[in-house]
């Protein structure tokens, strides 16, 4: 049996978004010597004839960020579990080497993993002028915002090649913080976070919320999925104590003292320990013309240096 921890967890993970509102704290700034050793290894890897799907990571050298790429695992993994990176030379390179330099840097944090049933390795979160009308449009494809979920894989990053005309903030909580909330307002509710609950995107699957590995919490939650879940005649209804529950979650992730905005530069990279951070993003504005409309690149890994990765995490999962 799962077991259920039942103390407040003290952790550099337990963060709260009010103590950490000076950016320079968990922001990187790769210098123009770094910037320019990423150029210098797109040059390497396409004189080899790579591309994304044939690179590896020895076809990408970076002799000085292959170091601080070990630094910024260790925060996703036993530190605040976030990392943003400023100044990656996405302008310089343009759209197409932008995205395998992007690829190239990620291979030296973990192996990219397929994001969805087409087994794409690159999602492109952007505005397609949909409406969301039920599971089968996914919500990174509309400019509505999105509420507090987490992703199907370990470790989640978001390169950004375009600004929103207006909005489009990125919203991160600790779910570690929120967990410790629920333990202090409803002891009750911490029980349902362990059994199992239906979630539907692309498919019906059923996890957890939370589950332990190795002495560690790891969260997986997308309260939209659980809810569209319930339009499914063999998915068991939602207990009023499950619904409180869900309400509960939210409440807390959406409380200012417990999230943290972050608004993205063109050539940021956010990097997110999907395990123990809820991430959103606020309704946006865009341009009308589509090659100035925001643009995110993202990118899921299974981590290389991570102390525990638990290997029935729920990768593959349908995107929000």
């Amino acid at each position: 049996m799962t077991p259920i921890l039942d103390a407040p967890i003290a952790s550099p993970a337990a963060w709260l978004g009010v103590d950490l509102r000076d950016p320079s704290s968990w922001t990187y700034l790769l210098s123009a010597a770094q910037a320019a050793e990423i150029e210098a290894a797109v040059r390497t890897a396409k004189q080899a004839g790579k591309a994304t799907a044939t690179l590896t990571r020895e076809d990408f050298p970076l002799p000085t960020l292959a170091v601080e790429a070990r630094g910024w695992a260790q925060t996703l993994d036993r530190g605040r579990g976030f990392v943003m990176l400023r100044g990656f030379p996405s302008n310089a390179l343009g759209k197409e080497d932008a995205a395998l330099a992007y690829f190239g840097l990620g291979l030296h944090l973990g192996t990219p993993v397929p994001q969805n049933a087409r087994g794409e390795l690159f999602c492109h979160v952007t505005d397609h002028r949909v409406a969301r009308t039920g599971p089968e449009v996914r919500q990174y494809m509309t400019r509505e915002k999105q509420d507090f979920h987490t992703d199907g894989a370990d470790v989640i990053g978001l390169l950004c090649l375009r600004r929103a005309k207006a909005g489009g903030l990125s919203r991160i909580v600790s779910s570690v913080s929120v967990y410790n909330e629920i333990l202090r307002q409803r002891p009750d509710l911490v029980p349902l976070l362990y059994q199992p609950v239906s979630f539907l995107g692309e498919f019906l699957f059923e996890l957890p919320i939370c589950s332990v590995h190795e002495g560690r919490l790891r969260t997986f939650y997308i309260g939209w999925y659980i809810r569209d879940a319930q339009a499914r005649p063999e998915v068991p209804r939602l207990s009023a104590a499950q619904s409180d529950l869900l309400e509960l979650i939210e409440s807390i992730a959406n409380d200012p003292r417990f999230y943290l905005d972050m608004d993205f530069e063109e050539g940021d990279i956010q990097l997110l320990n999907n395990a123990s951070i809820l991430h959103a993003r606020t309704a946006y504005e865009d341009y009308d013309e589509p090659e100035r409309r925001r643009h995110l690149l993202r990118l899921w890994l299974s981590p290389h240096d991570f102390s525990s990765v638990e290997p029935t995490l729920a990768r593959g999962v349908p995107l929000p």
